[in-house]
């Protein structure tokens, strides 16, 4: 049986914006709705929020940026949320400290959502209103922002109570369990690029009209040739490098790695059980705990597990710059594994795909973990509240990543600026999309992942600075199939 869709307000639509509103609205709601008020206050690790603050916030921010400027004699809702629902929006006053929102008990669940019903409908009364063509551009610029924003949450509302939901002895699941493909994976396909000068970030012709303050301004950046597979590495592959005693050669990993390793007494990715010590591999989800599938392309991996696999298969993690330039030759379409399968999960490719087909669109969240670079300049969004959006590109949404090998070695001097902590992450992305850009917004618009290239890195140190947290370390690194790079 499908998965339920998002109800619409009462009121009838009159433009596309109001109906996209209405939608990512209730698309919010209904990915609560499984949660019990007691699931919704869980806070699992400082990075994580609880699912009652992430509702709390999407509306903190209509209220905040679309009702202040634009509603006639507006009044807030309640003038403590102000500070309370605020996250990291300096211009607009102080904030409440991350680490401490799950000891947020009131307002309580209801009362939440009592605040958003209000502010919906307000700001529906804004846009039905009569504006001049100026404040109406202004609005809807802002109305945008918002729902890209609201959809960033969405995803963060699943990352965060699944990572609160492993804790629980119970295993309990958001979801019922889904039924596994008895399939084996495609045979891998390296694709070549060219490289050369090529133009790196937002395009408007070719990506519509919305982007993050990070995606711009389009420069130029030179690319050696490279190539990639045609799909994602699974969880088998990672098995592989487990049974190869991966975690245990530190040949394989970075210095501040294999420490990480050593510290925590890393053996199996996040969320991974082997309790006969068997190899018999159970692996928690949103469906519950289930038994690991070898052809379901592998996810919950961090920066240094991604990096130690590619070594292992012989080639390396890519460049951003490199991605764009495979993601780019995408086709347009919006097929895939999104959040309207409720699957919340990697599923096994069921068919022989091309890079090019987009079949794992969709797959899962992930992040570019190499060669972050910030741009020549960064603007605020829309002038919204002095934020900007941090300087890391984040993957489209997928599940593991393709490899990369590279006819040039790369430039291990050049590491990323996030860190190695393990994710709470794995579900796919929540919209369809047809940009094919890296983006911060955990809105993916496509399927990949960290990609590995020709050529085996140095053993260089993560950048000053590695050892702290960042929002984005939280979501994790996804890998590639791979086999030994060879040039053309």
């Amino acid at each position: 049986m499908p998965p339920p869709k998002p109800a619409l307000h009462s009121r009838t639509p009159v433009t596309d914006l109001e109906q996209r509103f209405q939608w990512v609205r209730g698309q919010t709601e209904l990915l609560a709705k499984p949660l019990s008020a007691e699931d919704c206050q869980l806070q699992s690790m400082p990075d994580a929020s609880p699912a009652k603050w992430h509702l709390a916030h999407q509306t903190w921010f209509f209220e905040t940026f679309v009702l202040e400027r634009f509603e006639p004699s507006f009044k807030p809702f309640d003038a403590g949320f102000r500070v309370l629902f605020n996250s990291y929006y300096n211009g607009v006053g102080n904030q409440y400290p991350r680490p401490k929102r799950g000891l947020i008990s009131r307002p309580s669940l209801q009362e939440v959502l009592a605040y958003r019903a209000q502010i919906n409908e307000r700001v529906l009364n804004v846009l039905a209103a009569e504006k001049t063509n100026q404040d109406e551009d202004a609005l809807a610029q802002l109305i945008t922002l918002g729902l890209h924003h609201e959809q960033q949450h969405q995803e963060l509302l699943l990352t965060d109570i699944k990572h609160a939901l492993s804790f629980n002895p119970g295993r309990p699941a958001y979801a019922k369990r889904w039924p596994l493909a008895g399939i084996h994976p495609q045979p891998v396909r390296w694709h070549r690029y060219e490289g050369g000068l090529v133009e790196h970030g937002f395009n408007a012709a070719r990506d519509g009209e919305f982007a993050f303050d990070n995606e711009t301004p389009r420069h130029r950046v030179y690319i050696a040739p490279f190539e990639l597979t045609s799909r994602l590495v699974t969880n088998g592959e990672m098995m592989a490098f487990i049974d190869d005693r991966g975690y245990q050669r530190p040949e394989l990993w970075l210095s501040m790695g294999w420490d990480w390793v050593q510290a925590g007494q890393h053996q199996l990715p996040l969320y991974w059980q082997d309790a006969t010590r068997t190899g018999d591999y159970r692996n928690f989800t949103l469906q519950g705990l289930v038994e690991v599938d070898p052809n379901t392309p592998v996810c919950h991996l961090s920066y240094f597990e991604a990096d130690a696999f590619a070594r292992w298969a012989g080639a390396r993690l890519p460049t951003e710059f490199e991605w764009e330039l495979a993601a780019r030759a995408l086709p347009s379409g919006q097929s895939g594994n999104f959040v309207e399968n409720a699957a919340y999960h990697p599923l096994p490719q069921q068919e022989a795909s091309h890079w090019r087909s987009r079949a794992d669109a969709g797959r899962c969240l992930g992040m570019d973990p190499v060669q972050l670079q910030p741009l020549h300049r960064l603007q605020t969004v829309g002038g919204v509240g002095g934020r900007i959006q941090r300087q890391v590109h984040v993957q489209p949404g997928c599940a593991a990543r393709w490899l990369l090998r590279h006819a040039a070695e790369p430039h291990p001097h050049k590491l990323p600026q996030l860190f190695p902590a393990r994710s709470p992450v794995a579900v796919q992305r929540l919209a369809p999309g047809a940009r094919h850009h890296l983006r911060v917004s955990t809105k993916r618009k496509l399927s990949a992942g960290p990609c590995a290239a020709q050529g085996r890195p140095k053993q260089a140190q993560p950048p000053r600075g590695a050892a702290q947290h960042t929002k984005w370390q939280a979501w994790g690194l996804l890998i590639p199939a791979t086999r030994p790079a060879r040039r053309s």
